[in-house]
C-alpha cells in the first residue's frame, strides 16, 4: 500500500521532470543560419538529457534519497525532546544554541557582499560564485531550510514555555527576526516567507496567538520601511496596482506574464510552440516559468502542476499529523508549509495576483541549489514517514 512518503517521492520526481522539460523549452531561441547555410540543431531529446537542468535534476534526486535515509528520528529522540528539569525552567542553553545557529546562517548570507565570491545580478546581491567554476548559488536557500530545522528544534525543546513571552517566545523571535531581516535586505519575498513559516511553527509548538497579534503592527511597520526605502520595491507595488500605466517600462514584465498565461487557453499552443519566451517575457526559465507552462500546455498543464503541489502538501500534512515526536511533527509542518507557501506566492505573482518578486516555483523553476535543498528537505519527510507505524495496521489483529 502506498504511504504518504511514496506520494512525496512521486510528486518530486514528476515536478522535477516537468521542470527539466519546460526549462529547456523556455530556453529555446531563434538561432541565426551559419555561413555554410546550416542552422543549429535546436532542442532535441539528446540535448535535454545532456542539459544542465538534467544534471541538477539528478543531483536533486540524489538529495531526495539522501534525505530519505538520514536518521532524523534518532536525532530528534536524542536532541529534540522537550526539555526537562532545570533545563526546562532555565532555557538559556536552548536560546544560546538557537542564537548560534541563526548567527551562522546570517554569516553565510553575509558572504554575498564579500569581493571575489559575491555575485550581483540586476543590482541584487543574492548569489555566491565559486571562482573559476561558473557555479553560483543563493545562500538564502540554505538559510530558508536551515530555519525550518532550527525553529522545529527550538519549538520542540521549549514548547512548554513558549506561552511565556519573555522567557520562551522572545529568544525565538529575535533569531527569526535576525535571519528574516537580513534576507529582506536583498530578497523581500524569501524573507517574508521565512518569517511567516517560522511564526506558524512557533504557534503550532505552543506559542500564544495573541502574542503574535501584539507584534503585527511592528512587523507591518518594518515591512513598510523595507518597501519605501527601496525605490524598485515601491515601483513594483505601483506596477501591481496598475501595470498599464507604464506598459513598456515597469509594467512590461507583468503584462507579458499575463499575456503568456492567457494565450494558452485550454490545452495550450503545444510544447515548444510558445511565443513569449522569444525575447518578450523576462526570467522565463526561472521565476516566470509557470507562465510558459500555461502558454504551451494551457489550463490542463497548469492543473497538473497545481495538482502535484496539492498532493505534495497533503502528503506532508498527513505525515506531520500522524507524527508523535514533537520535533519531527514541527519539522514536517515547517517543510510542507515552506514548499506550499512558496509555490502559492510564485503562482500569485505569475498570474498577476501579487506584485513581482524574485521567488521561484519549487522543483520547477530553473535553479540548482533550490532543487537540491528542496528535494533533500522533502526527503526528510520521507524519512519521518518511514519511521512511523500506522495505528490502523497495528490494531488489525485485535479487531480480527
Amino acid at each position: 500500500m502506498l504511504r504518504a512518503g511514496h506520494f512525496i517521492a512521486i510528486g518530486v520526481i514528476a515536478l522535477l521532470t516537468l521542470g527539466v522539460v519546460m526549462v529547456n523549452s523556455a530556453g529555446m531561441a531563434v538561432a541565426p543560419i551559419g555561413t555554410d547555410g546550416s542552422a543549429s540543431q535546436g532542442v532535441t531529446p539528446e540535448s535535454i538529457l545532456l542539459s544542465r537542468s538534467t544534471i541538477y535534476m539528478l543531483l536533486a534526486l540524489a538529495a531526495l534519497i539522501g534525505g530519505a535515509i538520514v536518521p532524523v528520528r534518532a536525532f530528534a529522540e536524542r536532541f529534540g525532546r522537550p526539555a526537562t528539569g532545570l533545563a526546562a525552567r532555565d532555557g538559556k542553553a536552548d536560546a544560546l544554541t538557537l542564537g548560534v545557529g541563526c548567527a551562522i546562517l546570517v554569516g553565510i548570507m553575509s558572504l554575498v557582499y564579500m569581493p571575489g565570491i559575491g555575485k550581483a545580478v540586476n543590482g541584487a546581491h543574492r548569489w555566491l560564485a565559486v571562482p573559476g567554476s561558473g557555479f553560483s548559488f543563493q545562500p538564502s536557500e540554505i538559510a530558508k531550510w536551515g530555519m525550518c530545522l532550527l525553529v522545529a528544534w527550538y519549538g520542540a525543546r521549549r514548547g512548554a514555555t513558549l506561552s511565556a513571552l519573555v522567557t520562551g517566545l522572545v529568544p525565538a523571535l529575535i533569531g527569526v527576526g535576525a535571519v528574516a531581516g537580513f534576507i529582506i535586505l536583498e530578497d523581500l519575498g524569501t524573507g517574508v516567507l521565512v518569517g511567516s513559516v517560522a511564526c506558524l511553527v512557533l504557534i503550532a509548538a505552543g506559542a500564544r496567538f495573541w502574542h503574535f497579534a501584539m507584534m503585527v503592527p511592528v512587523a507591518v511597520l518594518g515591512l513598510i520601511a523595507a518597501i519605501v526605502t527601496s525605490p524598485y520595491r515601491v515601483k513594483r507595488i505601483m506596477t501591481f496596482l496598475n501595470p498599464y500605466e507604464d506598459p513598456q517600462g515597469a509594467g512590461y514584465h507583468m503584462i507579458q506574464s499575463m499575456a503568456a498565461v492567457a494565450g494558452g487557453g485550454g490545452f495550450g499552443r503545444g510544447l515548444g510552440h510558445g511565443l513569449q519566451k522569444f525575447g518578450y517575457l523576462p526570467e522565463d526559465q526561472t521565476d516566470f516559468l509557470f507562465a510558459i507552462i500555461c502558454e504551451e500546455l494551457g489550463i490542463a498543464g497548469a492543473a497538473v502542476i497545481i495538482g502535484l503541489f496539492a498532493a505534495l502538501i497533503w502528503s506532508g500534512m498527513v505525515i506531520a499529523s500522524r507524527e508523535r515526536e514533537p520535533m519531527l511533527k514541527l519539522l514536517g509542518l515547517s517543510v510542507t508549509t515552506t514548499v506550499g507557501l512558496q509555490a502559492l506566492i510564485n503562482l500569485a505573482v505569475v498570474t498577476g495576483l501579487g506584485p513581482t518578486k524574485g521567488i521561484a516555483l519549487p522543483l520547477v523553476s530553473s535553479g540548482g541549489t533550490g532543487w537540491i535543498l528542496t528535494a533533500f528537505s522533502l526527503g526528510l519527510l520521507i524519512s519521518i514517514d518511514r519511521g512511523q507505524q500506522q495505528p490502523s495496521m497495528a490494531r488489525e489483529p485485535a479487531l480480527a
